[in-house]
């Protein structure tokens, strides 16, 4: 939180929540709302993700987030059953869930883990409509989807639209979102903020050295997102972490892999991608 984040997602898809049965999804929000508490940040949002397979088993896991002390939750599509999931099914499903939700929902649409089913501007328009639905996050990258979201729906009263990907951040904020959830800021959350930062001094000055600025760290943060989905994806996360800022371990859950960077960096791709990163980490220890 030091490092200037607004908000925690816990059991997204790097915090390995379909790993995870209930109980011990309940008992990580307890850990996580407490841990904030205790820290001095109980005004810090607390997103948990809820995502199943069946609306009834989400709609239980959206109850239990709320008993658990999450303020919001984050709902994946379902996609066991990816050629039953037309638009309709998708409406209804994400209809019902919200319906029955006794936080607010956001949409989290993650091509990669869904089976390929890709929610289009028009389906999460559809859906930004519900009282209950206030926001998306877009692990799909799509900067055109942000920008049609973003202009429809203003992110800060009606419809809040983040990047689900620290690739296109200042694209996102440039467009009229609300920011990013991606898996780097668990690395580097102090240049995220930086770019923040400066993305609010340029609207206000309207400085063009200020938006090169951004943009300068914005390309290396690019860089470093595409380099730690190579690293390893969710083990990689959790090495860097372990290994740069002394806290937590690389441990996955079957079939998941653990990330050796020792081998990794070794190579001479792996040690181009890990350059990435490390550039990376070395601004965010100076800021």
């Amino acid at each position: 939180m030091q490092g200037g984040v607004t908000g925690i997602l816990i059991q997204g898809s790097n915090g390995e929540a379909q790993h995870l049965s209930h109980s011990e999804r309940f008992r990580n929000i307890v850990f996580a709302r407490q841990t904030l508490d205790d820290a001095g940040f109980k005004d810090v949002v607390l997103l948990a993700g809820t995502g199943a397979q069946s609306a009834r088993e989400t709609k239980e896991l959206c109850v239990q987030a709320k008993e658990a002390g999450a303020g919001w939750v984050l709902v994946l599509t379902p996609s066991t059953w990816a050629a039953a999931m037309g638009v309709e099914n998708i409406l209804k499903f994400h209809r019902e869930v919200a319906d029955n939700s006794p936080i607010p929902c956001m949409i989290y649409n993650f091509p990669t883990v869904t089976a390929g089913i890709d929610l289009d501007s028009d389906i999460l328009s559809a859906l930004a409509t519900h009282p209950n639905i206030v926001g998306t996050k877009l692990s799909c990258g799509n900067v055109g989807k942000i920008q049609r979201l973003s202009s429809a729906f203003d992110s800060k009263s009606e419809f809040a639209t983040f990047a689900g990907k620290s690739d296109v951040f200042l694209h996102t904020l440039l467009s009229g979102g609300a920011g990013t959830i991606g898996a780097l800021v668990n690395v580097a959350p102090k240049i995220h903020t930086k770019v923040y930062k400066l993305f609010l001094e340029y609207q206000e000055t309207k400085d063009a050295s200020v938006l090169k600025e951004a943009f300068d760290l914005q390309a290396k943060i690019s860089a470093a997102d595409w380099a730690v989905s190579k690293i390893g994806g969710v083990g990689g996360v959790k090495a860097i972490v372990a290994k740069e800022f002394g806290y937590g371990g690389g441990t996955v859950r079957n079939p998941l892999k653990e990330a050796n960077l020792g081998v990794i960096v070794q190579s001479d791709l792996g040690g181009k991608w890990w350059s990435a990163v490390e550039e990376v980490i070395n601004i965010e220890k100076s800021l």
